[in-house]
């Protein structure tokens, strides 16, 4: 039979678990965009910095620089993931310590949660 002590942690796990899924599923909602400073270039990443959207503006063809092209998209990017970084720190702040940063941060939750799914079996 389980001790009472035994079920609060059980409730607890499980809390804890519909909490990290219910802040995944606001993670998965992000959508941060990013300029180029000339504004040829757009580019809007998810919540895990994946690639949602490239916009490219046909401007971008008056100077045929292959590698700067490639740089600026590469710096938007970069800019667009920074953008959705801080608003994935703003939504999980809750879980982390206070100087926690996204580069200190494993932001993906599943390891956790196969955790938290094992010791409520």
């Amino acid at each position: 039979m389980d001790s009472p002590f035994r079920l609060d942690m059980r409730a607890e796990y499980g809390r804890l678990a519909q909490d990290i899924r219910s802040t995944q599923r606001r993670m998965a909602e992000i959508r941060a965009t990013a300029e180029s400073d000339d504004g040829l270039i757009g580019v809007t990443v998810g919540g895990a910095g994946e690639l949602v959207e490239l916009w490219l503006d046909p401007r971008i063809y008056r100077a045929p620089d292959s590698a700067a092209l490639a740089r600026d998209i590469t710096e938007t990017f970069h800019r667009a993931v920074e953008r959705s970084q801080e608003e994935v720190m703003e939504i999980v702040a809750g879980f982390l310590p206070a100087d926690a940063t996204p580069e200190t941060t494993d932001l993906r939750f599943d390891p956790l949660l196969h955790e938290l799914d094992r010791r409520l079996r």
